[in-house]
């Protein structure tokens, strides 16, 4: 299928964006551009103009201040924060998400801010950056707000953006000392693929203790899901493979899958159990000081 003719523009600051995209009803941003392009290929969307945000400085900053966290631009590509030193040592499960999301030339375009945006229900980095309590950076024409990551996507492929608005980055907080976090995915090939199921935790421990937790799922619902009965479960409790064992009955029967190419609801939900006990035992381990 053709791609309809669209007028392009390349704005240099974030009210430039802006003004373009509250102009132009149909208009779409562009950062990698690696769900846009196809997208627009395939007839799914027609914008009459892609607004390529790439050369305004704040959505291509990436920055980490051991005070105050890390701010990732929402058009940073993976392969930097795939390589990135900050990020590996204090964000280690980031880093190696980002070398899954697609191969090697995606990586080199792809964004987080992009996967964000894309509002799929399987995206991978989104039950992540929920469980490290991320929270993104919106810009539009009332001036700018911040929200949580798990209310960023409200439906499959929609997003909480008003007309005019911008992704400007989305933020991490600093980690506590003993805190670990990890994503898992069930898929059927070793790479390049949409995961049946898909596992973000996170856990800080206080001794040997449980501080606090937090479990999100991607594929099992209408949107990434976090599931707050887990981390009421865990909380103060002493990590064993019994009690994961236990939220993971907890995060079954939050699921909501459907059955599809991918999989029947049933096996899904099934996953669901699995994928979250090993999540938050890698998490666990991780926050023992073990990679």
């Amino acid at each position: 299928m053709s791609v309809k003719a669209f007028d392009y523009a390349a704005p240099a600051s974030l009210d430039e964006a802006v003004l373009l995209l509250s102009s132009h009803a149909d208009a779409r941003p562009l950062a990698g551009g690696t769900d846009l392009i196809v997208q627009m290929r395939s007839g799914r969307r027609s914008p009459s103009h892609v607004v390529d945000i790439k050369k305004i400085p704040q959505l291509s900053a990436l920055h980490f201040d051991a005070a105050h966290g890390l701010t990732i631009g929402a058009a940073v590509p993976c392969h930097q924060l795939r390589d990135d030193a900050a990020v590996k040592s204090h964000f280690p499960a980031l880093a190696e998400i980002c070398s899954w999301i697609g191969g090697t030339p995606i990586q080199g375009r792809a964004s987080l801010g992009g996967n964000l945006c894309n509002a799929a229900p399987s995206g991978d980095s989104i039950p992540l950056l929920i469980a490290l309590n991320a929270s993104a950076l919106i810009y539009g024409p009332s001036g700018d707000r911040r929200v949580p990551v798990e209310q960023f996507c409200i439906a499959p492929g929609k997003n909480i953006l008003l007309p005019g608005e911008l992704l400007v980055s989305i933020h991490l907080p600093v980690p506590p000392a003993q805190h670990g976090a990890s994503y898992l995915r069930f898929i059927p090939r070793n790479e390049m693929d949409i995961a049946v199921v898909g596992a973000g935790a996170a856990i800080s421990l206080d001794g040997d203790r449980i501080l606090s937790a937090k479990l999100a799922l991607s594929s099992v619902a209408p949107t990434p899901l976090l599931v707050p009965a887990v981390s009421e479960l865990l909380l103060d409790k002493q990590p064993s493979e019994a009690l994961f064992a236990e939220a993971g009955e907890l995060a079954r029967e939050a699921a909501r899958p459907i059955s599809d190419m991918r999989g029947p609801a049933e096996y899904r939900k099934h996953l669901t159990g699995v994928m979250t006990r090993r999540a938050l035992t890698k998490a666990w381990e991780r926050a023992r000081g073990k990679q």
